[in-house]
């Protein structure tokens, strides 16, 4: 557990198991995931699934979860740009996502 009374293991395998759900062309975002983790778990935010990716998300599909703005940290933008383009992932001029017609809530 750390210091807020979140068990650390559980709490990642719950936000891992919600990215895995999110199909192929679709979005969540970091905050949905949080949301939903958050009911369950009783607590955790937007920052805490980030760290869960930044160190687990590896092997799901990242690419897939997004600042609500729709967009990506720089270092990501390549190559989830190709996998949105292969996916038919709804991308704005800007090259963020189009939430609005991308955005697909995970459920535990």
């Amino acid at each position: 557990m750390n210091a807020s009374g979140i068990d650390w293991d559980d709490y990642t395998e719950r936000v891992l198991q919600c990215v895995e759900q999110v199909p192929r062309g679709r979005v969540t975002t970091y905050g949905a995931i949080a949301e939903v983790v958050g009911a369950v778990m009783g607590g955790g935010g937007p920052r805490l699934v980030g760290s869960v990716m930044a160190a687990h998300g590896g092997p799901v599909p990242w690419w897939r979860v997004v600042r609500a703005d729709g967009s990506l940290p720089s270092s990501h933008q390549g190559e989830a740009r190709l996998r949105y383009l292969e996916e038919g992932t709804p991308v704005r001029a800007s090259g963020n996502v189009d939430i609005k017609a991308a955005f697909f809530r995970p459920e535990l």
